[in-house]
Order: C-alpha cells, then sequence, then structure tokens
C-alpha cells in the first residue's frame, strides 16, 4: 500500500510539472483565435494556455510588465517601442506571426475619389497606428506628409491637405462603431473583422504586403526563453497555423512566417 501511495504521488508530481501553465494577454480576433487553434497542441506538449481577451492596446502590455500575465499577443513592433519608451517598460518582441493590413472604409461611398471635400475622417489616435494610417491616407493620395517616411506622423506632420480633409482621433476599438456616422474611418483589421467587416472586399484602400507592422508575440527579458514560450513559439510557426490563418481570413490577415 505504501508502495502504491508512493507511485501515485511520483505521477501526480510528473503531472504537476508535465502541465505547466502559460497565460497570454490577446485581443479578440484573430488573435485569441489563433491561440485558441494551438491550445490543444500545446497541451498535448505539456503547457496549459490560459487565454485572458482584452478590448484596449494599454492592459495587455501593463499586466505583462507587472507580471500578472505572462506574454501577449496582439500588437506590432513600432506600438511596443513606443509603450517601452513612454512607460519606461522592458517589454521584448519573441516572435512575428502575422500581418493585419490597416485599411480605410466608409458606409457612404465604394470608391476613394468619391470621398468629399471636407469630409470627417477618424483614425487611432495611438502614435504608432496614427501614424501608420495617415500614411495610408498620404498612399492613397489624399494628403502629402512632411516627412513621406515618418511612421509616428501625426495631423500636425500633414503638409498638404488638398481636400481639407477633417482628421479626428479616436481610440482604435471605438472606430468601427463611429463608421455610419463619419465618411472615412481607418480600422485596425482586428476590429474591422470583429465588425464584420471584410478587409479584402470592404476597404477602400489597405496596406500592401511591405508592411512592417507584422504582429508580435511579446514577453519579458526574464521569461522569454522560457520552455513554454518557445513551445508557443514553434507551434505559432507550424504549417498547421500557417494553413488555419489563410483559410479563415481569406487573405484579411497574412501569415508572416
Amino acid at each position: 500500500m505504501k508502495r502504491l501511495l508512493v507511485a501515485l504521488a511520483a505521477v501526480a508530481a510528473f503531472s504537476a510539472q508535465a502541465n505547466e501553465t502559460l497565460s497570454i494577454a490577446a485581443t479578440a480576433v484573430p488573435h485569441a483565435e489563433i491561440l485558441e487553434f494551438v491550445k490543444p497542441t500545446l497541451a498535448q506538449q505539456g503547457v496549459d494556455l490560459k487565454i485572458k481577451v482584452f478590448t484596449d492596446y494599454i492592459q495587455p502590455n501593463v499586466q505583462v510588465a507587472e507580471k500578472r500575465l505572462d506574454a501577449n499577443f496582439f500588437q506590432h513592433q513600432p506600438y511596443l517601442d513606443e509603450f517601452n519608451k513612454s512607460r519606461g517598460s522592458d517589454l521584448v518582441a519573441v516572435a512575428g506571426v502575422h500581418l493585419e493590413p490597416l485599411g480605410a472604409y466608409s458606409s457612404k461611398f465604394k470608391k476613394l475619389d468619391e470621398v468629399p471635400g471636407g469630409a470627417n475622417v477618424v483614425i487611432p489616435n495611438d502614435a504608432t497606428n496614427g501614424g501608420r494610417a495617415l500614411l495610408l491616407l498620404q498612399k492613397a493620395g489624399l494628403i502629402t506628409l512632411k516627412d513621406s517616411s515618418n511612421i509616428l506622423a501625426t495631423v500636425k506632420d500633414i503638409a498638404e491637405n488638398p481636400k481639407d480633409l477633417k482628421i479626428r482621433e479616436l481610440e482604435a476599438a471605438t472606430i468601427p462603431r463611429v463608421l455610419t456616422q463619419v465618411d472615412l474611418a481607418l480600422i485596425n483589421t482586428n476590429y474591422a473583422l470583429e465588425a464584420k467587416l471584410d478587409p479584402a472586399k470592404d476597404a477602400l484602400v489597405i496596406e500592401g504586403n511591405d508592411s512592417p507592422y507584422v504582429n508580435i508575440l511579446v514577453a519579458r527579458p526574464d521569461n522569454k526563453d522560457s520552455d513554454a514560450i518557445k513551445k508557443l513559439v514553434a507551434v505559432l510557426h507550424s504549417p498547421e497555423v500557417k494553413a488555419f490563418i489563410l483559410e479563415k481570413y481569406k487573405g484579411a490577415v497574412r501569415p508572416a512566417f
């Protein structure tokens, strides 16, 4: 009996050791969906993936920096760089996973050349996505920036605005909700998908494959090389995940590996 108890204790200890918990912050679409897809595979490898969904771009970084969560998956490198700089944090990119092209949408117009003078335009209010939106408006020929390559451009950096567009900044997550109230809205693909928009069909203009805004898995210096993180990266870079992204998002989200 004593031997049996010892054996059972050893099995329990091994099971506890084998099932390491990895907590990840993510926005709902497509990040949490991709993580849900890989969760069973990670479970087979002894990693219990806990996914916490957020609707904003601040708390996922804050909670990882404060060690309340292990990692996050929602942002691109320019945003992470700006966050670290403004918050004094040292979060690090672990791996690039996919690209979510930023697009310009309208519920009133079918083509960009239909957008009238004095049109109301909304862009994200965070530094990196705001600059990204302005670069896309420049690419579309609607504005010209003082520095055509400045990824942190603001409305103050607009050199030419021939249509006298009225550009306002709003929190990225809220922009789809005001789409019917404005003439043109610059929307991140994750929020566009949540709003049932099809970036490949509905965007009047959208970023190309040359975009530098690959979405990344982010962790801290103290845990970026952990076995659990390494297993997650390996699974996220698998052929199965690439096929999942291509099939599910039909080009609206593109693999970056």
